[in-house]
């Protein structure tokens, strides 16, 4: 057994592990930091998500949009620090409607009133403000806020992707995407030039005598590594109710499976300039009439005629041929199991739902190219806002429970976690995200009205 001293250990080498020790390392000056994962960095889930970002949350209240527009600032500050090293770009979030449009444009409405940028309404008259449509590339000296389209034929001329019934469209500007590997690597390779330590193994034991941690336990490939340390940073993603036990503390978060795609787009159905683009109405999949009474007679295949719930999305994916789908239409809580299990329709019904948006898509059924599989999970709360801050231990800390968000929201969670680390003054959202907020009546009163929660 080998012992050494460290002022903070850090549980996982996710995007949120590595944004913590950044933040403490690179913008904070804290030195002796241990990163410890028994996977290589980014493997688990960081990489499993849309690699996309946004400032488009619903409310309670501006938590969210303040949040992620903190959290986008941080990331446009270090593009240019590194001549945009992760490929951000601006290209937006593209929000499409048949049949809910006064909803849409409601909450078009709500996300502009809570921060997210201007809201501008196109209707094709004189006083029409000029809409001004997203470059492949790049995130700067772009709009801001939320274009807001509401004629068909204006629809049709600027998205001519979209299906004629589309009634409504809101193009979210201050979103896009870029390459979570790129973005983690970068801050993991600052964060190692000062200094922090990554070392490959899986927590075991965690000291916590005198109500307080103590120390960490290591088991690696060659032995077990002793580490003394005061701090101790649980950001072990879907493991963080596991890595939460050894220090006799229980999170209240669950885990929600999620599985993406991608394959070639050689037919060129999903255009390279398109935005992600997400349906906003629940999908019948389309089946001809044989298919049909063939899924009736099967009794686990009916599902399959039944409405799928809205929110599937998808976009164009580097700088081939290659597109991203992605559909959550399942929820429920599960137990980590790597590779992630999954259904094997899955990539049809994702195709298919896929096409009620880019109608298009519907030149690959049948025939679809050999899809990529993967997935991950959600580590959510009830409320799905993430933890940061201490936990009922002194010393250790939470960094974790970012569902689908963690790629976005990463840069403002490790900058907050790094503030409450440090002792340095807290943003005005601290409090939002503290495990104590379930102490509080009001809060829970908040959001025991099945208020929206921000997922896609």
């Amino acid at each position: 057994m080998t012992k050494r001293n460290a002022e903070i250990v850090i549980c996982g080498a996710g995007i949120a592990g590595i944004s913590a020790a950044f933040h403490l390392a690179v913008r904070k000056g804290v030195r002796d930091i241990v990163l410890v994962d028994e996977r290589p960095p980014l493997t688990l889930t960081s990489d499993k998500s849309t690699e996309c970002y946004r400032n488009w949350w619903p409310g309670p209240g501006d938590t969210m949009v303040a949040f992620t527009n903190h959290s986008i600032d941080l990331l446009e500050r270090l593009a240019h620090e590194t001549d945009n090293a992760f490929l951000m770009n601006r290209r937006g979030y593209l929000f499409a409607t048949a049949e809910n449009g006064d909803a849409l444009a409601a909450s078009a409405e709500e996300n502009s009133s809570l921060g997210a940028g201007p809201l501008r309404r196109h209707c094709g008259d004189a006083n029409d403000p000029s809409y001004v449509p997203a470059p492949l590339q790049g995130f700067e000296n772009l709009p801001e806020g939320i274009d807001l389209f509401q004629d068909p034929g204006l629809i049709q001329q600027n998205f001519p992707y979209l299906p004629d019934k589309t009634t409504t469209v809101a193009h979210a500007r201050r979103c896009g995407w870029l390459s979570a590997q790129q973005l983690g690597m970068t801050m993991l390779s600052q964060a190692r030039d000062v200094g922090v330590t990554l070392l490959r193994g899986a927590v075991t034991e965690i000291d916590t005598r005198g109500g307080r941690i103590n120390g960490v336990t290591v088991k690696t490939d060659t032995g077990t590594e002793t580490i003394s340390t005061s701090k101790f940073v649980n950001a072990a993603g879907p493991f963080s109710p596991t890595v939460a036990k050894l220090c006799g503390l229980e999170l209240p978060v669950t885990l929600d499976g999620h599985v993406k795609i991608s394959f070639s787009d050689t037919r060129a159905a999903f255009p390279r300039n398109a935005p992600l683009v997400i349906w906003n109405d629940d999908v019948r999949l389309p089946w001809d009439a044989d298919e049909r009474e063939a899924l009736a007679e099967t009794p686990e295949m009916q599902k399959l005629l039944e409405p799928f719930c809205a929110g599937v999305h998808g976009r164009p994916d580097g700088a081939g041929d290659a597109v991203l789908l992605y559909w959550t239409y399942e929820e429920g809580s599960s137990e980590p199991v790597f590779p992630i299990p999954y259904d094997p329709n899955y990539p049809e019904i994702v195709l298919r739902g896929m096409s009620a948006v880019i109608p298009r898509l519907s030149e690959y059924f049948g025939h679809m190219p050999k899809p990529y599989v993967d997935g991950g999970y959600y580590a959510k709360t009830t409320e799905n806002r993430p933890l940061i801050g201490p936990l009922p231990l002194e010393g250790a800390y939470i960094c974790g429970a970012f569902s689908g968000f963690g790629i976005m929201t990463s840069m403002a969670a490790g900058d907050l976690l790094a503030d409450h680390v440090t002792g340095a003054p807290l943003p005005a959202y601290a409090s939002a995200f503290d495990i104590t907020r379930y102490d509080d009546p009001d809060y829970l009163k908040r959001f025991a009205t099945g208020t929206t929660s921000g997922q896609l």
